[in-house]
């Protein structure tokens, strides 16, 4: 049996999709039962409990040939990231106490960085969980294709934004159809002690090359411009963010190049999705929630 946390989100939903594919037994870890009666009825066991919480998540985790991690986002962190250092904590008391075989960690590219950003939270949760006597692979992955889902509704229009810059600069991204492939690989496999997997696309993806994608399944023009650096604090506060600046620096870190694979482009295990083949999906699901709306 394998547990599979965040399995109603995108990445861990894919992951149970690969091990149930493989006929293997899943046991779903959810904050809301009730949110997860659809996997319920694909046959996986629903055990109800919360990252922080200890109790729950060991009683989860105990008995299993191997866990898969994923950690909620949080993009507006306390400045001394203490969220992280408590879900750090949680984890490794709730892994060491319970013991599975195995451990997938959904980590981030760059959590090798030294520089404080927002990614930083995903390094803290690395170092704890180092300390662990559980084998346990730290996945990767680069900047997640599906992000775009936020310009569907401005290419429609004929202009996105994007805050990678220069706009030419190819970017590490990944499907999470592949992530959750992989981690679903990696779960089945035997392997002792740590090791650091690092995932991305076919290729490197630039923000000229999104707007391309989404010009050629739209049919009509599309142009991508930079959100000037100058205005990102003022934008992110208007967005609710108090802390802003662990988003600016991830920002920075990749396009200055220093949030980068810990092994490079040469040593990163590279996916099968292509960009168009997300952007579509995005299109026909944004198309989808628009009609659903109209109908009610």
């Amino acid at each position: 049996m394998f547990v599979v946390t965040g399995i109603t989100g995108q990445v861990g939903g894919e992951v149970a999709r690969n091990l149930l594919a493989a006929h293997q037994t899943v046991r779903a870890v959810v904050r809301d039962v009730g949110k997860g009666k659809a996997w319920a009825e694909r046959g996986c066991h629903l055990v109800s409990a919360d990252i922080n919480d200890a109790a729950a998540l060991t009683a989860a985790f105990k008995g299993v040939d191997g866990v898969f991690v994923l950690v909620p986002p949080n993009f507006d962190p306390s400045p001394d990231f203490r969220e992280a250092r408590t879900v750090a904590s949680t984890l490794s008391s709730t892994l060491d106490a319970a013991r599975p075989s195995k451990v997938v960690y959904l980590s981030t590219i760059g959590a090798q960085a030294t520089r404080s950003n927002l990614l930083t939270q995903h390094t803290i949760i690395e170092q704890a969980l180092r300390n662990l006597s559980v084998p346990i692979t730290f996945l990767r992955p680069g900047w997640f294709m599906e992000n775009s889902s936020w310009d569907v509704a401005p290419a429609k229009n004929g202009v996105i934004q994007s805050f990678l810059q220069p706009l030419d600069k190819p970017v590490p991204m990944v499907a999470t159809g592949d992530i959750g492939r992989l981690a679903a690989e990696l779960l089945q496999e035997k392997w002792n002690d740590t090791r650091v997997v690092e995932l991305e696309g076919p290729h490197r993806v630039t923000p000229k090359e999104i707007a391309a994608s989404f010009a050629n399944l739209l049919g009509s023009p599309v142009k991508v411009e930079a959100v000037p650096r100058e205005n990102w604090e003022s934008l992110f506060r208007s967005q609710g963010m108090k802390n802003t600046e662990p988003r600016i620096q991830m920002l920075d870190g990749f396009n200055e190049g220093w949030i980068e694979f810990e092994a490079k482009e040469a040593g990163s295990r590279k996916g099968n999705v292509a960009l168009d083949t997300v952007l579509r999906t995005l299109i026909e699901r944004e198309s989808g929630m628009r009609a659903l709306s109209r109908a009610t």
